[in-house]
């Protein structure tokens, strides 16, 4: 269980580092909103992945993938300072590119040694541990390594997390080995997918799953950014958008998790999901009015709240679509979905907001949350909820 709590550790890091340090560090050093929001298309590799996931089961450890792939995102955060990140060109976007394909390759490699390694009986204890660890990751990268910006400058925080990835490195590469040796990949493996598409009504299902967290995917990489420019500083996000920000996620997904348990799925994505989509009018209001910084806090710590609520459900929609016996295969291609959403609302968003100002844009990413809601009547026969007691 200490592995997998570092294994996913190491999973959570570059993910907190691209989607949370990132935009503060291009915002900080005078970057566009418009390449910003751009900054969403390097997160494509995580939603690709599964086609090149069959090489990390069919040539070498599982081990040695994830040691090469945290060598390789440390190297590329000790080059990064010296880039100009007022005007980022080929090479910073290259590298932040590589980054991204080393982490969502190191992704697969994990999460396949966690199979591994785990004995029947242990799951759900080692999913408790992974979310925790991953959640930690966040909370350091996206909070805590902003934090140190603020007191010692980015000149010090990429080459500290440098040193952690290769700290990591060296504890992956003296992980045990799992006893299952890797399998080779099934030809034929799409055959799952394809009977999938062939369901009735799994367009729709699809159409839904790519617009269910439309909004809340468009205002992510705007918020960040928005906090900047209203002037708070380094310290306020790192302590409370980020880290008390996912601790509020992540009482919200548990308390999500609850509700959509006890009251069943399609009424959790209806009520769960309308709470997820008016939070984001609280960003609009205080982008709107002349709110001070407890505005902001509580607007902040009501959408990571109800955010969680709303991926809580989703989430468990996904699985419960999935066929049992084909879970693997479907839930990778369908979170891949889910992924590609975020990749590409996140792209135009700052183009968006830049064109719009940021209380039309919050108010806009509101509306784009409801498309989805046209298709319950198609989606709801997917879905098998157990009558309340």
């Amino acid at each position: 269980m200490a592995w997998i709590a570092g294994f996913y550790f190491a999973e959570g890091l570059p993910f907190g580092i691209v989607v949370d340090n990132l935009p503060v560090y291009f915002r900080v050093h005078g970057v566009s909103l418009a390449a910003i929001g751009l900054l969403s298309l390097l997160g494509l590799p995580w939603t690709l992945k599964v086609l090149w996931a069959p090489l990390v089961d069919r040539f070498g450890e599982r081990r040695h993938w994830i040691t090469g792939a945290l060598v390789s995102m440390g190297a590329i955060l000790l080059v990064l300072p010296w880039l100009d990140p007022s005007s980022p060109g080929f090479w910073i976007w290259s590298l932040l590119l590589l980054f991204t394909v080393a982490s969502a390759t190191q992704d697969v490699a994990i999460d396949a040694w966690t199979i591994g390694i785990v004995s029947p009986g242990e799951e759900g204890m080692a999913n408790g541990i992974r979310v925790s660890a991953y959640r930690v990751a966040l909370i350091l990268a996206g909070g805590g390594l902003v934090v140190l910006a603020g007191q010692f400058g980015w000149e010090v925080v990429f080459p500290l997390a440098s040193a952690i990835f290769f700290l990591l490195a060296l504890g992956a590469w003296r992980s045990p080995r799992p006893e299952i040796a890797p399998r080779e990949t099934q030809k034929g493996w799409y055959a799952p997918l394809l009977a999938w598409v062939r369901r009735p009504g799994a367009l729709a299902v699809v159409a839904f799953i790519l617009l269910y967290k439309l909004g809340d995917a468009a205002m992510g990489p705007m918020v960040k950014p928005f906090w900047l420019d209203r002037g708070l500083t380094l310290e306020e996000i790192g302590v409370v958008s980020t880290g008390f920000g996912v601790g509020a996620s992540v009482a919200g997904a548990l308390a999500g998790g609850w509700l959509t348990s006890r009251y069943g799925i399609l009424r959790g994505l209806i009520f769960l999901g309308a709470l997820q989509a008016f939070s984001n009018l609280g960003y609009a209001a205080v982008a709107l009015g002349d709110g001070g910084r407890l505005s902001i806090y509580a607007a902040s710590l009501f959408e990571s709240f109800t955010g969680g609520l709303g991926t809580a459900a989703f989430l468990a929609f996904l699985m419960h679509i999935c066929d049992p016996e084909e879970a693997a295969t479907e839930y990778a291609l369908l979170s891949a979905l889910f992924g590609l959403t975020r990749t590409l609302a996140g792209s135009i968003s700052g183009f968006s907001a830049a064109f719009l100002g940021y209380g039309p844009f919050f108010v806009l990413t509101f509306v784009l949350s409801f498309p989805a809601y046209l298709l319950f009547p198609r989606v709801r026969r997917w879905i098998h909820d157990a009558p309340l007691d």
